[in-house]
């Protein structure tokens, strides 16, 4: 087991969980997020999110240049959609995976750095794999190449991302604005290595996946129920916090519905720049 230790706050605050089970459009998965990550105000306030995707979907880091790491043709032709996400960080590819979004402007909890919040995050993490059987531990800094280069996020874990016998299980982005900032990322349920060598070019850019599935770190399937619900739980713990479940009304809905239609379902911002 990992020697993380569970934070303990004066009091036990309250985070809204939003547990999406029906699978969205990448679009929609997007907008939802940069609608949390607006929504936040001055005062203390966390959301987690946990979603699915309707289909295979590639999403960019903010300033990626999609021609040099995304065969967008071969993504056209087959049914896989693009997105381009407001946080930085490389391609991946979202599939038959757990996705989870962390918005927070709570300084106290977090830190106001990303360093710290991102390994903070990532520390709770770990605690929900370890409920589920699993031995992760936080990564070391990657080779130069990788930082500096087109490869795609699985192909090495980050400082502080999560490895499981030198295998990347979870990869993230962050975007922060002061003391308000938004984390998501990928935590893989089944393998899609091909795949993602496919659409990233991977043979051109003289790369390789380095990555870990659930399943396959468990060597027996695993539902995205039950690793929501270990997740869920190691978080919680973590942070000593109190999950009110929240659903989106309609008003929320149809700004949510804006984002999407002025922005992640935009060609200009998916494909405008880079």
């Amino acid at each position: 087991m990992s020697k993380v230790k569970t934070r303990s706050p004066r009091d036990r605050r309250e985070w809204s969980l939003i547990l999406e089970t029906n699978s969205h459009p990448g679009s929609w998965n997007m907008a939802v997020d940069d609608f949390l990550f607006r929504s936040l105000s001055d005062e203390p306030q966390t959301y987690l999110r946990f979603y699915r995707w309707k289909r295979p979907t590639a999403s960019l880091g903010y300033s990626q240049d999609i021609r040099r790491v995304l065969d967008v043709e071969y993504c056209q032709k087959h049914g896989i959609d693009i997105v381009r996400r407001m946080t930085g960080g490389k391609l991946v590819l979202h599939s038959r995976e757990v996705t989870y979004s962390l918005c927070s402007s709570d300084s106290r909890t977090f830190t106001s750095t990303l360093v710290d919040s991102y390994r903070l995050i990532s520390q709770a993490l770990i605690r929900g794999l370890e409920k589920m059987g699993l031995r992760p531990r936080l990564a070391d800094a990657p080779p130069v190449s990788y930082l500096k280069g087109n490869l795609p996020c699985f192909s090495y874990p980050a400082r502080d991302e999560i490895e499981i016998d030198g295998k990347k299980i979870i990869g993230s982005a962050q975007r922060r604005t002061g003391s308000k900032f938004i984390q998501h990322g990928s935590i893989p349920l089944e393998e899609d290595d091909r795949l993602l060598e496919v659409v990233s070019l991977l043979e051109r850019n003289k790369g390789e996946v380095r990555m870990v599935s659930l399943s396959q770190a468990l060597g027996r399937p695993v539902s995205f129920d039950r690793a929501v619900e270990c997740l869920t739980s190691g978080i919680s713990e973590f942070f000593n916090v109190r999950l009110t479940p929240k659903a989106f009304n309609t008003g929320e809905r149809k700004l949510i519905a804006k984002i999407e239609k002025e922005r992640y379902a935009n060609p200009d911002w998916t494909f405008g720049w880079g």
